[in-house]
């Protein structure tokens, strides 16, 4: 398989954009800039970010040991999922796979681009059914998504159905990776060398605690990354999210700390969550969240909504039927959820 097969001819003969800070490359030192029409008067964000985010992506290449040339970072990693569909998904022609239940946002992307869904639910232990997928996939189908671990299932996927897979399928495989810091598995951007097909998504927007500044990582090939930087805006990820990443990845063993914090409270949590009379079954969980079957979901849900309290109703998706989901919090927001729970 080849992944210049995969992609579309117009973007194959896309001249990318060249902004003022692509084609200036050096250090910056005390050159006089006059080249992007910027005000010149300083305040911290008065120039162009670096369209490359190259300090950012030597902090990550230090952390993940996985070299800059294999990194694509985006406004969210929604913004670096609707590149891939850009790049490889022609319009009212190809399809892609996904494995409910799983992350929304694939499939929404795929209406957005005009794109047709096929859908494999994973079996009854959240695992993808690895026979089913092969069999769905036709010459049109380009991307195949893997959540792992998944949301809102909270489980990660079997390594051997994840690696037949990426030998198997025909087109790019997806893993999405947003929870792996909480996970004892290895991440699959490891073995970028391995499969060609291969592109890993991860986010600072869980474990390293910065929702707020969007930024969205893609690992893959340097020949996938190099498709992806073609088509991807200017100047996608602003000044202040590359200063903010800066200061948090600088701060790599605090995140690491807060990690393990989050997984003694998850542990915590279940233990309490098994003596609350009306949770059936808690499903094993390698994320900051946890997956409960409930007598009554949509009840559950609107009860602790009316005592100040929000979580996720995941009732209406498949394999879901009854179930909530928790998102570990603090201590002392862990308590109110269990008192709160058995109160009612």
């Amino acid at each position: 398989m080849s992944v210049q097969n995969l992609i579309r001819p117009t973007i194959k003969a896309l001249k990318p954009y060249s902004s003022a800070r692509d084609e200036f490359q050096g250090n910056s030192g005390d050159m006089v800039f006059l080249d992007a029409n910027e005000n010149p008067f300083e305040n911290g964000v008065n120039r162009y970010p670096d369209p490359q985010q190259r300090t950012v992506k030597s902090l990550l290449s230090e952390i993940k040991s996985i070299s800059q040339k294999n990194m694509l970072l985006g406004n969210g990693s929604d913004e670096v999922l609707d590149l891939i569909y850009r790049a490889f998904c022609e319009p009212n022609q190809d399809n892609i796979i996904t494995l409910p239940p799983t992350y929304g946002m694939y499939s929404v992307l795929a209406n957005i681009n005009a794109v047709e869904i096929k859908s494999v639910q994973l079996s009854d232990s959240f695992q993808p059914k690895v026979d089913e997928i092969l069999e769905i996939a036709d010459s049109n189908s380009k991307l195949l998504f893997l959540c792992s671990p998944n949301n809102p299932t909270g489980n990660s996927f079997e390594a051997k159905s994840i690696e037949r897979l990426i030998n198997k399928f025909n087109g790019i495989v997806v893993i999405d990776e947003a929870y792996i810091d909480f996970s004892n598995e290895e991440s699959w951007a490891s073995r970028l060398s391995e499969f060609p097909n291969l592109i890993v998504t991860q986010t600072l927007s869980k474990a390293y605690g910065m929702a707020g500044i969007r930024l969205g990582i893609c690992y893959a090939s340097e020949e996938i990354i190099s498709v992806l930087n073609r088509i991807k805006p200017p100047y996608n990820v602003n000044e202040l999210t590359q200063q903010k990443a800066i200061s948090q990845l600088e701060q790599n063993a605090l995140t690491k700390q807060q990690v393990e914090s989050i997984l003694e409270e998850r542990d915590v949590l279940v233990s309490k969550l098994n003596d609350v009379n009306f949770i059936s079954k808690i499903y094993p969980s390698d994320a900051n969240f946890v997956l409960a079957k409930v007598d009554d979901a949509t009840k559950r849900y609107n009860q602790l909504i009316e005592k100040g309290i929000v979580i996720r109703n995941r009732t209406t998706q498949p394999g879901c039927e009854n179930c909530l989901r928790f998102t570990v919090g603090t201590p002392k927001e862990n308590k109110i959820l269990i008192d709160t729970l058995k109160s009612i």
